[in-house]
């Protein structure tokens, strides 16, 4: 069976007074699963807050890109994801060995790993003088309560955030997705008590990726039938690191460090936190790095 690639769709719904936002990430999650070689209830925990990274990017515009970090007191510590308006997403875990027997309902036990205290912050580079920066508190370590959280606090929006990733038996990712329904200015009591109840009775995320739904028909088991897709757009990982950059990073130590490491090693190898690529620097390429920093020291 062919694979169905990562696609995220955005739109209204009652009449305006409704924006969403739903993603298939299952390509996405599998390819961090891929590079970090997480186990199942750590993949669970970064796809999730990958999903809410390409959701929320697809809320920016243009070169502007955001960053979240997931700071809970659980075993897997920092969850890092970048996403950008293109619907490039990239991240990682501290500790993406960590697993956990399964929670009461026999779920992973995202909580478990992610801790039920600690901060989930944002950092949106808008293009200003100065990023945004957003702080709530964890409240569950599920994320999708978190994230909801967040955008009631932090943006004033009211939402719904659903997110969801399936693993297999043998740690490869079967499904991943999510939705957020943003509730805009004009809504009655009546419409709000209608969609909390429809989000009440809707199946796991994960679930109605298994039997096949898009994530267009996602959100209709939000909102039903009024609904309106504006557009849609892929999601991919991708990876700024480059050797360019990471020569840039070694030039930056400054001469001192550098000649350490050329008299103390011979060689150095640097690996990226995102992707986990490895830049290997023999000797003679660090020479040429030191009379950068050296001629760079000396303007």
């Amino acid at each position: 069976m062919e694979e169905l690639k990562d696609v995220l769709v955005r739109g209204t719904a009652w009449g305006g007074k409704i924006r969403v936002f739903a993603a298939r990430t299952t390509q996405l999650v599998s390819e961090l699963q891929r590079r970090h070689q997480s186990m199942p209830t750590a993949t669970a925990a970064l796809g999730r807050t990958a999903t809410a990274g390409a959701i929320m990017g697809a809320m920016l515009k243009g070169q502007e890109k955001l960053t979240i970090q997931v700071k809970g007191e659980g075993p897997i510590g920092q969850i890092v994801v970048d996403a950008n308006a293109d619907g490039e997403v990239r991240g990682y875990a501290d500790h993406p060995e960590v697993h956990l027997p399964s929670n009461s309902e026999g779920k992973l036990d995202v909580a478990g790993v992610v801790g039920q205290t600690g901060y989930l912050h944002v950092i949106k580079d808008l293009g200003l003088k100065e990023p945004y920066r957003g702080s709530v508190p964890i409240i569950s370590g599920e994320l999708a309560e978190d994230f909801t959280y967040y955008f009631a606090v932090s943006e004033q929006t009211p939402s719904a955030v659903g997110l969801g990733v399936l693993v297999d038996t043998d740690g490869s990712v079967l499904h991943a997705g999510g939705f957020v329904v943003q509730l805009l200015p004009g809504l009655t009591e009546d419409e709000i008590s209608q969609l909390e109840k429809a989000i009440g009775q809707m199946p796991h995320v994960t679930k109605l990726l298994d039997q096949g739904e898009t994530p267009e028909q996602l959100l209709r088991w939000v909102v039903g039938d009024d609904l309106h897709i504006h557009s849609s757009m892929d999601i991919a990982f991708k990876c700024q690191c480059s050797e360019e950059r990471v020569e840039q990073t070694l030039i930056s130590l400054g001469e001192s460090e550098l000649r350490q490491i050329i008299e103390d090693d011979g060689k150095a190898e640097v690996v990226c936190h995102f992707c986990n690529e490895a830049y290997t620097f023999e000797r003679g390429h660090l020479e040429r790095l030191l009379e950068q920093a050296s001629s760079r020291s000396k303007e």
